[in-house]
């Protein structure tokens, strides 16, 4: 067989079922058009958006549009130039990684031109062959592409059940005997805040049983950074415990609405990990405009909780209206918020026109969420909340999950999807909203 006739044919476990309901630029791959924020336009007409990760509001915030335009016209984006070892290094750069590393209480941090490659190489250069990884069974896959890479070295790994505290410790006395045998250590790898369920990792319990086993943490804080905690340090932070995670890792793409990622640890293991994580030996560095754009940001999160408090006004209102109205948002304990959709006969086919009727017919854009990005027999709509939102836009949507789920109730959506129509030109060239 030719080796793209199989590419041809299946576009695997997320693309198919876009094909089938003529999903692509709906359901996948969507054109949101506009300024960034809780209004845009889809596909010629105005939604209230609930998918974007800019929980802070930053994105279009005029000072950060500010301080992103100035640093663009007085750097330029190719400046630095190469790869911080060879001829990419800068003052700014050491700047805002000190500075980040003090806002997260560490020694130490790297600055990373993306998140999910970056953590993936994080991983890889941490653990040898001889060392084992436990970890928890919804950790995002950038960390299991990380594992996959330990995988490939013969390295072996465990998987616990999702904050399953007697699993991870079942899980540790494996390891503990595995790393014995091959002269090995253990890494233990979890997140902040899980992000489709909400839920925030058992952390102050995993680092209570470093008195019992011997391990190092890793944890994945991406929507946790900014937006949880008394100064929106993290999860670390919220259930004291930030002294015993080892690695800490988040990206800019959240509260920070920007590009690259950073880890913190001691320095001699900062150190470590600038001489040898791949992905950023052999890449370039992290654009300047960049760099002074992220510690403008991180000047605003770090100096004012106004932006924390107004996501979090938005977040109580959206939750408890969901839950007065009977949906089940599982739970979360932080800004994501999904609602689970049970007992759906039509299964994909059924909530895809359920979410058709919300943004045709409602004008609420909200992300439909199906296997492989959330477990088997999982079907959900994630809404994520943030400070640019309004009480306003809350109530209109809740008003609108009032309808949805009465349609629910009745068997409106059971059957064949409704066709979705081919874009216009006009709605490709950013119609008026209608």
């Amino acid at each position: 067989m030719d080796l793209f006739e199989k590419l041809r044919t299946n576009l695997g476990p997320i693309g198919s079922p876009s094909r089938e309901f003529n999903g692509h630029h709906y359901f996948a791959f969507p054109k949101l058009e506009g300024e960034l924020g809780p209004r845009m336009r889809f596909r010629g007409k105005e939604v209230l958006n609930w998918s974007l990760n800019n929980y802070l509001g930053l994105a279009n915030h005029p000072e950060i549009r500010k301080a992103d335009a100035e640093a663009s016209e007085q750097w330029g984006l190719a400046y630095p130039m190469g790869a911080r070892m060879m001829s990419g290094n800068s003052e700014l750069h050491e700047q805002f990684e000190q500075e980040l590393a003090q806002f997260v209480g560490k020694e130490d941090a790297f600055l990373l031109n993306y998140g999910y490659q970056g953590v993936m190489s994080a991983i890889e250069a941490v653990v040898d062959h001889r060392d084992v990884i436990v970890y928890d069974a919804e950790c995002h896959a950038c960390l299991i592409d990380g594992i996959r890479l330990h995988k490939a070295k013969l390295g072996e790994y465990y998987k616990f059940n999702h904050n399953d505290m007697a699993s991870l410790e079942k899980n540790l006395q494996r390891a503990t005997k595995k790393a014995a045998e091959k002269g090995g250590s253990i890494l233990v790898i979890t997140e902040g805040v899980f992000g489709m369920s909400g839920k925030v990792g058992s952390l102050d319990q995993i680092v209570a049983l470093k008195e019992k086993y011997e391990f190092r943490l890793l944890v994945d804080d991406a929507h946790g950074f900014g937006t949880m905690g008394a100064t929106g340090a993290g999860v670390g932070e919220m259930l004291g415990c930030q002294d015993g995670i080892d690695l800490y890792f988040s990206t800019f793409a959240k509260s920070m609405a920007a590009i690259g990622a950073f880890i913190a640890a001691d320095h001699d293991i900062i150190m470590y990990l600038k001489y040898n994580m791949r992905s950023q030996t052999y890449a370039k560095a992290l654009p300047m405009p960049y760099v002074v754009g992220g510690l403008k940001r991180l000047d605003m999160i770090r100096n004012s909780s106004e932006y924390r408090d107004k996501l979090w006004t938005n977040v109580r209102a959206l939750q408890t209206g969901l839950r007065e109205r009977g949906f089940d948002i599982g739970d979360t304990q932080s800004p994501v918020t999904p609602v689970f959709l049970h007992h759906i006969e039509g299964g994909v086919a059924e909530v895809a026109t359920l979410t058709k009727d919300l943004r045709e017919n409602m004008g609420v854009f909200c992300s439909i969420v199906v296997y492989p990005v959330v477990p088997k027999g999982t079907i959900m709509l994630r809404i994520i909340p943030t400070a640019a939102h309004t009480l306003e836009d809350v109530e209109y949507t809740l008003n609108a999950f009032s309808q949805i789920g009465e349609k629910l109730k009745q068997g409106v959506y059971r059957g064949n999807i409704a066709p979705v129509a081919p874009e216009t030109l006009e709605v490709s060239a950013g119609a008026a909203t209608e």
